[in-house]
């Protein structure tokens, strides 16, 4: 199948660009605008969802960690407000917990950073429905186990108490690893 085009992005070219990280939101927007997008950005959750709710976008780009709460919470409120709006996560924390969780809630893929926005533009435009090659290298232990870790929490509805007792390990050690990215 060919790569998209500017031409595949139709009459409506908003987009919603949403990250904490001003400068790569920023730079991002700029990325999106030359490839025929018309970008907004929002740096919160709450700054996205004012977006969403009063010019809701034919595209959006959503960064898993927000300041102030969960980007599934805008993902959320994007498909409440327009269900045809084509949503990407983005985000260094990549799990497949939280892969499935967006896409179970609308999101139409979910990219780690570091992501250009060539590779954005072809996830927001990608019409395939085929299945992604296999990696060429496994996961190490410490991902999986990582993996596992994050799976368990998104089943506790992000409760970092129940998740701890369900994992028998201690609340503090848990905080700790769920604060950092994910390992190779």
């Amino acid at each position: 199948m060919a790569e998209p085009t500017p031409g595949d992005l139709g009459e409506d070219r908003s987009l919603i660009l949403v990250d904490d990280d001003e400068s790569f939101v920023k730079r991002l927007a700029k990325a999106m605008e030359k490839r025929g997008f018309l970008p907004e950005t929002a740096e919160s959750v709450a700054e996205g969802k004012a977006i969403a709710l009063s010019r809701p976008p034919a595209f959006a780009v959503v960064d898993l960690r927000l300041e102030d709460g969960n980007g599934l919470d805008m993902v959320e409120a994007l498909r409440d407000k327009r269900p045809d709006c084509r949503i990407v996560v983005l985000t260094g924390y990549g799990a497949i917990a939280t892969a499935v969780a967006a896409v179970k809630i609308g999101a139409i893929d979910y990219l780690s950073k570091p992501a250009d926005a060539n590779d954005i533009m072809s996830a927001l435009l990608s019409k395939s429905e085929s299945m992604p090659a296999p990696p060429d290298n496994p996961m190490s232990a410490d991902r999986v186990r990582w993996e596992h870790i994050q799976r368990v929490y998104e089943l506790c509805d992000r409760n970092v108490s129940e998740t701890a007792r369900r994992l028998s390990m201690h609340r503090r050690t848990l905080q700790r690893i769920l604060a950092k990215r994910s390992p190779k």
